[in-house]
């Protein structure tokens, strides 16, 4: 198996990049000098992510357009990257929409369900596909895709798509492992992003109560007792991407302060 290579930045593609998670994971990855290539469907707003990366820490970064359900986009950013960059050593999937599928199933949008499983399940794929070919010529790989923990409970149905990455990391993490690629998942917890502000007032208002009272009491119930900093996914990815975390492939790892309480052999 080759590794990547020590002596020159490694080149790393985020999709779901314009902000959240997808983000902070750049950040963390340019400041450790990779050179970061952000994609996403809006290219204005992807722009307005890639410059403040830019100048929060001197890096290398870059915008590509591309959209999760359409291959041919998806080939063109990896035909790009590979043109003005060489190669490919990481990719991170982290394009995801936020789910309006209702857990009752009387009221189950099933359009809306096959869309969440389109962007997310098969959207990883996509990009996979475009990939793989480039990282099995290198002799060498890493791809993390990024899930969540409704897939490890009963909550919401829109969790089936968190479940999907899991069976498709596994399975991939087999059918790349002999080209020297690792294929890992990792399903964050209650992360501080935008959306878990939202998701907070909408709490809230629903109770009656305050965003203080509805964020105290999630973080009653998290062992580490405060939410996970994005960035903290970020580094865990760096890890993965490193010669150290070579032989680890096919897992899913929660970054998540201890909240998932069931035991995972």
């Amino acid at each position: 198996m080759m590794a990547i290579p020590a002596e020159q930045p490694m080149v790393a593609i985020i999709t779901g990049g314009s902000g959240g998670i997808g983000s902070a994971i750049a950040r963390v990855l340019a400041r450790k000098s990779a050179t970061v290539v952000l994609t996403a469907r809006q290219a204005e707003r992807l722009e307005e992510a890639a410059e403040t990366i830019r100048k929060a820490t001197s890096g290398l970064v870059c915008a590509i357009p591309s959209n999760a359900t359409s291959q041919d986009t998806i080939d063109q950013l990896v035909e790009g990257v590979v043109e003005r960059f060489g190669r490919i050593d990481l990719l991170v999937n982290c394009a995801a929409s936020t789910s309006s599928v209702a857990g009752d199933v009387a009221e189950l949008d099933v359009q809306a369900l096959l869309g969440d499983l389109d962007t997310k399940v098969c959207g990883y794929l996509r990009y996979i596909r475009a990939v793989a070919p480039v990282m099995k010529r290198q002799g060498a790989g890493r791809i993390v895709n990024i899930g969540g923990l409704t897939g490890r409970g009963s909550d919401t149905l829109s969790g089936m798509r968190n479940v999907a990455v899991s069976h498709m990391t596994k399975v991939l993490s087999d059918a790349l492992g002999p080209d020297g690629i690792t294929v890992n998942a990792i399903h964050p917890g209650i992360v501080q992003t935008p959306h878990l502000e939202e998701l907070l007032a909408e709490i809230a208002e629903e109770e009656g109560g305050t965003v203080a009272e509805a964020e105290a009491d999630f973080i009653s119930r998290i062992p580490i007792r405060r939410v996970t900093d994005a960035e903290e996914i970020g580094e865990v990815i760096a890890f993965l991407a490193s010669p150290g975390a070579a032989s680890i492939t096919g897992e899913a790892i929660a970054i998540d302060g201890g909240y998932s309480r069931g035991v995972y052999l």
